[in-house]
């Protein structure tokens, strides 16, 4: 056998699934180390002294001098990425430069407001946006089909802020006043203590992603009931509901899955205009106010957590369409 040749049973029984998390999650370590030597020499080799902007003209040499440590802006930029890489491994992100806190510290409470919103819009979004894909796949070019079909295509071509701006006006100022317009919280306040804060921004983000399960899933369910099984099946007298439910929609699960795996990564961007729009007390908001008020170390620890949510959901999303695939989940 030739040097380094792998044993034919060895490549047989590799596992596709052991396989796929160990090669993402190497590529998923090096895009992470990618995206934090990015933000770092974005934020300090950009020309510019980012103690001066921080501070402002009117600072003291000595005020200047103390935050160009604090930053590392007095050694190289090699040098102060390693150590600043270095501290980020073992958890020590900094001090928030504005609150003067650990960045972790400052950030926790509203991390938890973001991952609520996130998870109720996943949620309902994804319900809603299979409900109505299924049916609009069963009632194909139907009146059903053709109104959700042209009412999905008009919110795809609305901005986030725009449907915002939409639910104040509709739900808290001019027509009806059922509703907050803005989801302030007291200091380290958590969103659940008053839901009724959470409802807008929750259906803003909803009626912006929901469409884009609801093609997919209408999609892949117009594939599967086209198919020969779902005739055969159809020929048996299987009941329409059964014939959905257990034959077409296991067959779509796959796509579905995929599109609201990519909701998700949509939403830990979008997340930040609606955030902003309803001064909600999330990492989306907190971000825009870390670089306004020029924060550099926030900066860099919320960009890298947003890597590493990408990075952990990609991985995620891969593993469940490959357990949805039967003839790719099983070692060959």
């Amino acid at each position: 056998m030739p040097a380094g040749a792998r044993p034919a049973a060895a490549v047989a029984t590799s596992h596709p699934i052991r396989s796929l998390i160990g090669r993402r999650l190497a590529l998923g370590v090096l895009t992470v180390l990618v995206v934090s030597a990015l933000v770092y020499f974005a934020t300090h080799v950009l020309p510019g002294d980012a103690a001066t902007a921080i501070l402002g003209q009117q600072a003291t040499p000595a005020r200047l001098r103390l935050l160009r440590h604090q930053l590392g802006l007095d050694r190289s930029a090699v040098a102060g990425f390693r150590q600043w890489l270095t501290a980020a491994v073992q958890g020590d992100f900094g001090q928030s430069l504005a609150e003067r806190i650990p960045v972790t510290t400052a950030t926790g409470p509203r991390l938890a407001n973001s991952v609520v919103l996130i998870a109720v819009t996943a949620v309902v979004s994804s319900i809603l946006g299979i409900l109505l894909g299924v049916r609009a796949a069963f009632r194909r070019d139907g009146v059903f089909d053709s109104v959700v079909s042209v009412v999905a295509l008009v919110m795809n071509a609305l901005p986030e802020f725009v449907v915002g701006v939409l639910m104040v006006v509709l739900f808290s100022i001019n027509v009806f006043q059922w509703l907050p317009a803005l989801s302030i919280l007291p200091p380290d306040g958590r969103i659940w203590d008053e839901p009724n804060k959470l409802v807008l921004p929750v259906a803003t983000l909803v009626l912006v992603i929901t469409p884009y399960t609801f093609r997919m899933v209408r999609a892949a369910m117009i594939e599967a009931l086209g198919s020969d099984y779902v005739e055969v099946a159809r020929l048996k007298g299987v009941p329409p509901l059964r014939l959905g439910l257990y034959h077409a929609l296991p067959n779509a699960l796959a796509a579905t899955v995929q599109v609201i795996g990519l909701n998700l990564l949509y939403l830990a961007g979008g997340i930040v205009l609606v955030e902003r729009v309803f001064n909600y007390p999330g990492i989306g908001n907190l971000l825009v106010n870390a670089i306004t008020d020029r924060d550099v170390p926030l900066i860099q620890f919320l960009v890298v957590l947003l890597a590493g949510f990408y990075v952990v959901l990609n991985i995620v999303v891969d593993v469940v369409v490959l357990l949805l695939t039967p003839r790719r989940r099983y070692p060959r």
